[in-house]
């Protein structure tokens, strides 16, 4: 396989850590966590195995070069000196992403512009030709972060963003990104040894994700393409390995994941969903509403939910949230639930104390993943009344 190299797989605010434990368990190394990243190491088959398997990475990147750099000049003739002919052929397209945290630099397009301009100019005076530029779906995705005077330059391993599994078809008007979806999963302790349930399922997501991790199935197994699968070095029959390798460490789920939803278009989209990543034989949708609803085991219940925020959803936010913690208390003894919500007001409407709140963002809003632990019988009563 080769030997090791530097990569860094990079995530949602507040799931570092659970990134990096990921990394870890898979076998990586020289593990380093950072803001929206974490760092390892691995050789070409991890890489492999990091995009097929990480359920909390959003992209893994594999830096290739890094310099100081303080002007634009200065940019365009490092870039230009690199040996581009190892990652690009005049027959290959590419396309750049720049992130820039410099007072030298301004405009991340601006410099995606400079760094195109170099490339294409040291292929032109090299070869008499150049490649092209696709940046809907190119060959080779050139990644560019700036931050102060340091110039981090890297290959795009992952390709569209690894969120994108490959599963869902159908979604509702507010739907979870799958990356959130799978660590709040993880950030709550699912990990299969009891019934799933989500009360307010729409398309499916968490569903599906529970199912996946349930049964130890890589990530984004649906996917069609990774961006490495298009470098000049790829190797084929060592991935191919690696999917098949993977897949024999799945594992069977022997108890309930059941998702309710009141809307009829919400239960056909989640059902077709869990078709997609051939998981219906593990999931069950049901149309119900969660406030008429009772537990339905005697056993230890898991629940994770996205309720409503109020944001694209016209609901009295007082009664929704109310409801809520009224069923919690009343049909589901014994169960775990979580949820979460940008509404940290309605948060109070719930009348129960949760047990444990965790901040992260749903895209750009910052919210709040709630624990509440429901007791059977009369530590129900004792600890879970509201103050």
């Amino acid at each position: 396989m080769g030997s090791n190299f530097k990569m860094v797989a990079k995530t949602l605010f507040g799931f570092e850590e659970i990134l990096a434990k990921e990394i870890k368990d898979l076998g990586g190394g020289n593990i380093v966590t950072g803001v929206r990243n974490v760092s390892f190491e691995g050789d070409t088959g991890f890489m492999y195995k990091a995009n097929l398997c990480l359920r909390t990475a959003i992209k893994i990147i594999k830096p290739i070069h890094s310099f100081s750099v303080r002007t634009e000049k200065e940019l365009y003739r490092k870039i230009y000196s690199m040996d581009w002919g190892e990652f690009l052929a005049v027959d290959t397209t590419f396309a750049i992403d720049s992130t820039v945290n410099s007072d030298n630099f301004s405009h991340s397009l601006y410099v995606s512009q400079k760094v195109k301009d170099a490339i294409v100019d040291k292929f032109r005076d090299t070869d008499g030709t150049r490649p092209n530029v696709d940046v809907k779906f190119p060959d080779v995705r050139i990644n560019i972060h700036i931050h102060k005077d340091h110039c981090n330059v890297s290959l795009d391993s992952s390709g569209r963003s690894l969120h994108q599994r490959g599963y869902r078809t159908a979604t509702n008007i507010a739907p979870i990104n799958e990356v959130l979806a799978s660590g709040l999963l993880l950030m709550s302790g699912w990990d299969g040894q009891c019934d799933f349930l989500d009360p307010m399922c729409g398309s499916g997501t968490f569903l599906t994700e529970a199912a996946m991790i349930a049964c130890n199935i890589p990530a984004n197994i649906n996917r069609k393409e990774f961006a490495f699968e298009k470098w000049n070095d790829f190797d084929e029959p060592l991935f191919d390995k690696i999917v098949e390798v993977c897949l024999n460490k799945t594992r069977e789920f022997h108890h309930k994941i059941i998702g309710y939803d009141k809307a009829p278009s919400a239960v056909r989209k989640a059902t077709d969903n869990a078709a997609n990543a051939n998981l219906s034989d593990y999931i069950t949708i049901e149309r119900k509403n969660f406030f008429q609803t009772e537990k339905f085991t005697d056993a230890k219940l898991h629940m994770v939910f996205n309720p409503p925020y109020g944001e694209r959803l016209n609901l009295d936010m007082e009664e929704f949230y109310g409801s809520i913690g009224d069923t919690l208390k009343q049909s589901y003894p014994g169960t775990e639930a979580w949820f979460i919500t940008s509404n940290l007001e309605a948060l109070k409407y719930v009348g129960l104390r949760p047990s444990r709140k965790i901040k992260v963002f749903n895209s750009h809003l910052e919210s709040r993943l709630v624990k509440y632990v429901m007791y059977e019988g009369s530590k129900k009563a004792k600890y879970q009344k509201a103050d």
